[in-house]
């Protein structure tokens, strides 16, 4: 398996992410990666009981948005495209406890010029799938991108080197 680690910084753009920019203290810092023997984005993480909605498992919403995060990223990282959520839809399978090993995995399933559409599933250490989604993203033109991050940016495209 071939993993590229994804780096907010090599994409020209400044951010601080809650899910995945490193330097946001109050964030949950995942690292991301793009596989690319099997094209997917994943991600291994583990959550302390600072977000957990019931006793010991993983608030819903921050499920959510890990998954929102890793299908985002198959957007940049395969499709090759910068994207917004436009639509998502998730089944809780079983909870995602805190303080336990979990893996994220997101893949694109579909595509047009306008929308991406993607899978996400966060999976236990016994590799069962304890929620997924599946979410529409609309792909942003130049001009939508530029008034998005400003005009310093580039866009990234197939030389864009994401290593």
């Amino acid at each position: 398996m071939a993993r590229i680690r994804l780096h907010n910084d090599d994409l020209g753009y400044e951010t601080n992410c809650f899910v995945c920019e490193a330097n946001n203290t109050s964030g949950l810092q995942i690292p991301f990666f793009h596989d690319t023997v099997r094209n997917l984005v994943t991600a291994d993480f583990s959550l302390s009981a600072a977000y957990s909605g019931a006793p010991t498992m993983l608030h819903g919403g921050v499920s959510l948005a890990v998954l929102d995060e890793a299908m985002a990223w198959a957007c940049i990282a395969i499709a090759r495209q910068w994207a917004v959520t436009s639509e998502t839809a998730a089944k809780f399978h079983r909870a995602v406890y805190v303080d336990a090993p979990h893996v994220v995995e997101a893949e694109i399933v579909e595509r047009t010029d306008a929308d991406i559409v993607t899978i996400g599933r966060i999976v236990n250490a016994k590799g069962a799938v304890r929620v997924e989604s599946r979410a529409t993203f609309t792909a942003l033109g130049e001009a939508q991108l530029k008034h998005a991050v400003g005009e310093t940016g580039d866009r990234v495209d197939d030389s864009m080197n994401l290593t």
